[in-house]
């Protein structure tokens, strides 16, 4: 299993991947599972299955998948063309890079008909952290043999569970399912057919989790550890396994010049709300001080929409003023990232610039995304035919990507009324849909 960050597209370690893999792995033995995917919104009908396709071009791919192993869209969908397809044919390993998420997908799998049903409370959980690197070592569970009649129980599960509607859901369920639709778009319920004990409730839940914030998962509950179960021979003797590994270092990553605390504020961790400004000539727009584009010549205003953390400031400057603005408040509160003032930034690489240039295709339809760095995009809409002179930055020897097509080339659509006297739009952020449940009625 190939891991990568769908915020990440188009993704530079899989086009290497048959060389690092050698010629031992089948040409059907790798799967691309799309991660995050909660994170981003909706722009179009269909936008899911173009992320699906987007940056994959020519890659060495049987199948992809989109999931969000956090929030458990797609999981069991996941789950169920593992069992179809790879059965047990040997076993399975999560490859990717840094922040790709595996440890949280090794982790949903623990805990789901992937997994030995023992096995759950007898294996160690993988560290889930928002520093990249987290995996120190190799971890594994058992796969459980998908047998006719296991997956038949595992099918007349699925099929009961999508009958329900969430007010025929526990309180428990309904607790964590609020929990969910917090965090994002996209949320699915990843429950259990095989239970060792009791079977009653896809979530356990400890009256003394009932409380948590919005980044806790209310089911790693601390006496879960208390108890370890442990495997005899016969159990594990012919056993395939599944295996989480280090995760591959990108290099040109602006990640890898920031501090632990700033690392938080880069990486999203809910639903990215987008914000679209409209920009005419002369105008510079600012991701914190992690990047920068300018709008240099045009003949009509265009819109740029920024898809990053809800974390991260963006400030509207002109190119007049725009160099001036940057060397006062790189490193201060107002651009947040990178910080600590003047002495972090005398450490901190400078902006390099890269020329782009590009021609719209419409006002509701984005032509390219600007990526800066693992930092974030801006989407850039602009009138059919009209030529667009940019100017865009990211730190030295990172890796700015201009992306045509753009991901969710409809992303400016989603965005309120313009602010008076400003160039900004005011946010609007799309509903949660939750994948396997009925719902009543419209929306």
């Amino acid at each position: 299993l190939y891991l990568l960050d769908v915020l990440e597209l188009p993704d530079p370690v899989l086009p290497q991947l048959p060389a690092l893999l050698g010629p031992d792995v089948p040409a059907g033995g790798l799967l691309v599972v799309g991660n995050k995917v909660d994170l981003l919104p909706a722009d179009s009908p269909g936008g899911a299955a173009a992320c699906a396709e987007a940056g994959l071009h020519g890659a060495p791919v049987v199948d992809v998948r989109l999931v969000s192993a956090k929030t458990g869209f797609g999981m069991e969908g996941l789950i169920s063309r593992l069992q179809r397809s790879w059965k047990c044919a040997g076993d399975v390993y999560l490859l990717g890079a840094t922040n790709s998420g595996k440890s949280t997908l090794f982790n949903a799998l623990l805990r789901s008909d992937y997994c030995k049903s023992r096995a759950t409370d007898a294996v160690n959980r993988a560290t889930v952290s928002p520093w990249p690197g987290t995996t120190l070592n190799l971890l594994k569970f058992p796969i459980i043999n998908p047998t006719c009649d296991r997956i038949f129980r595992r099918q007349e599960r699925l099929k009961e569970e999508a009958t329900k509607t969430e007010d025929e859901l526990s309180s428990g369920e309904k607790k964590y399912l609020k929990h969910l639709k917090k965090q994002g778009y996209l949320v699915g319920r990843v429950g259990r057919t095989f239970q060792q004990l009791k079977s009653s409730s896809v979530i356990d839940f400890d009256p003394d989790m009932l409380s948590y914030s919005i980044d806790e998962d209310p089911r790693d509950s601390p006496r879960k550890h208390e108890e370890r179960e442990e495997f005899t021979h016969n159990e594990v003797k012919d056993a395939r396994w599944c295996f989480d590994t280090p995760g591959i270092i990108k290099e040109n990553c602006v990640l890898n010049l920031l501090t632990d605390e700033e690392v938080k504020l880069v990486l999203p961790t809910s639903a990215i709300v987008p914000r679209t400004f409209i920009l005419k000539p002369g105008m510079v727009l600012f991701l914190a001080a992690l990047g920068r584009v300018d709008y240099l010549q045009g003949e009509k205003p265009a819109w740029f929409t920024v898809v990053a953390s809800n974390l991260l400031p963006v400030h509207i400057s002109t190119l007049s003023n725009a160099d001036a603005f940057y060397e006062e408040r790189a490193g201060q509160e107002l651009l947040k990232v990178p910080m600590g003032g003047e002495e972090r930034m005398k450490e901190f690489p400078p902006l390099v610039p890269q020329d782009i240039t590009l021609k719209g295709i419409g006002p509701t339809e984005a032509v390219a995304d600007i990526k800066l760095s693992s930092a974030g995009w801006v989407a850039v809409t602009a009138h059919e035919e009209e030529k667009l002179l940019l100017r865009a930055y990211t730190p030295k020897d990172t890796r700015l990507v201009l992306r045509e097509p753009p991901l969710l080339p409809y992303i400016s659509t989603i965005r309120g009324a313009r602010i008076a006297g400003t160039a900004a739009y005011r946010t609007r952020k799309p509903p949660s849909l939750v994948e396997n449940l009925k719902t009543r009625g419209r929306r």
